[in-house]
């Protein structure tokens, strides 16, 4: 009898990011992807979110390495906050590897880790588990599909993945592959990505949107054009690069992370652009307009992002106008979308014409759709299927898709973060719940944020605050000075004299009742908070943070 097979999901499960799970064998743990996930809009002051790693740091130890699917943020963009706690060797291909090296670098954990290649149907041990590598095709280069062998026989991830029939770079998802470890030795359980399960149809190829590319170089000859795509989006860098220098434009890239990732994808030639068609961003004015096209980053309207910068006329290079293109090549990330329309809003108030997907097919998905994802169902035959990667609603449609596909209801688990899975002799059965809480990354503040902070400051945001200052004598059980209503965000004080003045008379019965009661300063707080927190109400139908401040003399 084979030891069971425990896979604990900790990201990525009901929501677009975190993506991290541990596979614990014999003792031994293999963590798969771990990565970060952008804010929600009211997630405010929050830079970025983390998985919760309390569960891998009490496991420190057993951890054996971390295979890595593909290069993006949500799935390595977290090892920089868990490697200096925990140790372990890093597997992937070599741009997933070129993409997660810089922020490991930049917070000086070389020495916590290992960088180990792997390539196309290659298989490699670690520790117990036996790992096979297939090619997929997604929108960042290498991606990859990931069987897992143990005595517990094989589980198939995915990762994120697309059909894609025509990639940009001629490496086709290895459907033949994974139908032939589908049927030597059998897939027990099927791990796949589920961001697109509720839309239907297929995928338009990478290659579309290059055709579109070429279209608007014609159609915006003698104008400067700005495009804006992800950094990782080497695909799309290269079919905008034809698409200029096929109209003799020269390439200019703007945003640190732009920059570097041009210059290690040309390094490993999977970027093919020649030395002569690329310009450093401070040549720029040295040429007319309709022979430049600048690769920028911001597509998501991030705050101090390249394009946000030329939004808001702060750009350090660039200072557009009326003459000028933005050809914005990608689509919001859920949860962006208004950072992303206030730029387009401002672009266009300074006259630029803005190009959108909503306008034209500009971006290409690079997640499955309905029937791409009944491709891989009938292909694995898998005997269980859990769907992972993506938001509940998305998980739920993928499930439906794999019913629909012959997979017997009972052999689906639509799971959440926090939960555990148990693969043994018998089936697949449910295990014990572990922390799967968002932690949150203020600055350099780590976990230090919680949600009852968040919600201060949603209700700052909203509804503003109100402090009440005063002076208090306790020996002589009176008030000295005050109370005086300070408030920020609630009502204009100038124009309000009468109102605050009310409620600081509310406060000073309230204050003089604890006083005489015998309250302490706490109490006496608590007294004033309340009362005037009750005036206010009352008199504006709003809730302020009320803030007493005590002062003993």
């Amino acid at each position: 009898m084979a030891s069971p097979l425990k896979i604990t999901f900790l990201g990525g499960l009901g929501e677009i990011g975190r993506n991290c799970a541990a596979f614990e064998y014999e003792d031994q743990i293999l963590l798969l992807d771990c990565g970060l996930m952008f804010p929600d809009h009211d997630m405010l002051g929050v830079d970025i979110v983390l998985p919760d790693f309390s569960w891998v740091h009490e496991r420190a130890d057993k951890i054996v390495g971390c295979v890595l699917t593909h290069g993006h943020e949500d799935h390595v963009g977290a090892l920089s906050y868990l490697l200096p706690d925990v140790s372990f060797p890093l597997y992937g291909t070599e741009v997933t590897l070129g993409l997660a090296y810089p922020r490991i670098e930049e917070n000086g954990l070389l020495g916590r880790t290992e960088f180990n290649e792997v390539r196309d149907g290659e298989t490699h041990q670690i520790g117990p588990f036996s790992c096979q590598f297939f090619a997929m095709t997604h929108s960042v280069p290498q991606a990859v599909a990931t069987a897992i062998t143990t005595g517990q026989g094989t589980v198939l991830h995915s990762g994120d993945f697309k059909i894609d029939l025509t990639p940009v770079d001629g490496r086709l998802s290895d459907l033949s592959g994974i139908g032939a470890i589908a049927t030597d030795p059998g897939i027990r359980l099927l791990l796949a990505d589920s961001t697109n399960a509720g839309s239907a149809g297929y995928s338009v190829s990478e290659t579309e949107v290059g055709k579109v590319l070429y279209d608007l170089m014609h159609r915006y000859r003698g104008r400067r054009i700005v495009t804006a795509c992800f950094a990782s989006h080497i695909h799309r860098v290269q079919q905008i690069a034809d698409a200029a220098i096929e109209y003799d434009r020269k390439v200019a890239t703007l945003g640190r992370s732009m920059k570097r990732n041009v210059a290690m994808g040309r390094e490993m030639g999977v970027l093919h652009i020649p030395d002569d068609a690329l310009i450093d961003i401070e040549e720029i004015d040295k040429y007319d307009p309709g022979e430049v096209i600048v690769i920028s980053t911001g597509s998501q309207g991030e705050a101090m992002s390249a394009l946000t910068l030329m939004a808001t006329r702060e750009s350090r290079w660039l200072n557009v106008g009326e003459e000028d293109v933005v050809i914005l090549s990608s689509h919001p990330i859920p949860g962006n979308e208004h950072a992303v329309n206030k730029v387009i809003d401002k672009l266009t108030r300074q006259g630029v014409e803005v190009v959108h997907s909503g306008i034209e097919d500009v971006h290409a998905t690079g997640h499955a759709k309905r029937e791409e994802l009944k491709l891989l169902q009938s292909l694995t035959h898998a005997d269980w299927f859990v769907p992972v990667h993506g938001e509940y609603t998305h998980m739920v449609h993928h499930a439906k898709i794999a019913e629909q596909m012959g997979t017997p209801a009972d052999r689906i688990l639509v799971c959440e973060d926090g939960d555990t899975l148990v693969l043994d002799d018998d089936g697949l059965t449910r295990g014990d719940r572990v922390s799967a809480e968002y932690i949150y990354v203020d600055g350099k503040t780590v976990g230090e944020i919680g949600t009852s902070v968040l919600r201060d400051r949603q209700v700052l945001g909203e509804e503003g605050v109100v402090t009440i200052v005063m002076m208090v004598d306790l020996d002589r059980r009176e008030i000295v000075s005050g109370p005086e209503l300070i408030t920020r965000g609630w009502v204009q004080e100038v124009e309000s004299t009468d109102l605050l003045a009310e409620g600081a008379k509310r406060a000073a019965k309230a204050v003089n009742d604890s006083l005489s009661g015998g309250g302490n300063a706490d109490q006496v707080g608590k007294a004033a908070r309340k009362a005037v927190g009750s005036f206010v109400n009352q008199r504006t139908r709003r809730r302020p943070m009320i803030v007493p401040v005590v002062l003993e003399a």
